[in-house]
């Protein structure tokens, strides 16, 4: 792949995403709504598509073609529908950042827990899709979009819960604050179990995937899971504070991670595809010592 067309990439792994692409020496193209800034000068290409008109995208797209679209941006399947017509002959193979959230709550989901060719939906615009519910739902429509639509090579990236020093929503960090400074955390199932994957290390899953033209479903991320309480149980051990949690649930204490249930995925078709990542439990071990300084 030579040339790369990225929607969204202003942001977190997005971001990681575009800079590998830059450094391997690709040309990247970038559509985004421009209303963030971004920091690569005249390094890459800037298109202006809003997701949600494709007119937009037909007018941004005419004459021109990819490689490989990266599609960071999308969140419901009107989007990938009229992303993918807008795209249909102008690229060779799309690939989606999908999520972990296509399956039931469960432990170690494995890639064929969740066939796309089997979900009925209907077409609803992102604003409403709400919660975790309505971000479940989209997903998993706009995979049933992708890989039925016959224009090109596709591929869906399951990513875990993203981490990394570089994570703006501060969800790891929200949790290291809370210990810290003994304030309490709210969290109803505290043994519920999660899988992560480093920012960095999403954006090289991607750049690979696209580089060797892998297509299909995957689970990418560092091995195995690990529950809220056992986090928990680390970020006390590097504070040297206590935890304090509580089955209160307000909007100022409500964990970031805490969902109904359990939520992580089995990464052993990655690994016999020889991707690496790294351990879960170092991973952590480094982060909340980040967020414990800083």
């Amino acid at each position: 792949m030579n040339d790369i067309l990225v929607l969204g990439g202003t942001q977190f792994f997005g971001k990681r995403l575009v800079e590998k692409l830059l450094t391997e020496g690709k040309k990247v193209t970038i559509a985004t709504r421009g209303l963030t800034k971004d920091p690569f000068g005249d390094k890459v290409k800037r298109l202006i598509i809003d997701r949600e008109n494709m007119k937009s995208q037909l007018d941004a797209f005419s004459g021109r073609k990819w490689d490989v679209v990266y599609d960071q941006s999308c969140f419901s399947p009107q989007e990938v529908k009229a992303t993918a017509e807008a795209l249909d002959g102008k690229v060779a193979h799309y690939i989606f950042t999908s999520s972990m959230a296509v399956y039931n709550f469960g432990k170690l989901h494995k890639e064929d827990d969740f066939k796309p060719e089997q979900f009925s939906f209907t077409y609803k615009p992102r604003n409403a899709y709400k919660g975790y519910e309505g971000y479940q739902e989209a997903k998993r429509a706009a995979e049933a979009v992708l890989f039925d639509y016959p224009g090109f090579q596709s591929t869906s990236a399951r990513f875990p819960i993203v981490i990394g020093t570089d994570d703006y929503t501060n969800r790891l960090k929200f949790h290291v604050e809370k210990i810290r400074n003994g304030q309490p955390i709210g969290i109803h199932e505290p043994e519920a179990r999660y899988s992560f994957i480093l920012s960095d290390e999403a954006a090289d899953f991607l750049y690979r995937v696209g580089e060797t033209g892998l297509t299909g479903a995957f689970n990418p991320g560092s091995e195995g899971d690990i529950s809220l309480s056992e986090l928990l149980s680390k970020i006390e051990e590097i504070t040297g504070k206590k935890a304090i949690v509580t089955d209160e649930i307000e909007a100022n204490n409500a964990s970031p991670y805490a969902l109904p249930g359990s939520w992580s995925v089995n990464t052993e078709r990655v690994k016999n595809l020889g991707f690496t990542f790294s351990d879960l439990h170092e991973t952590f071990h480094n982060l909340i010592g980040f967020y414990s300084t800083n």
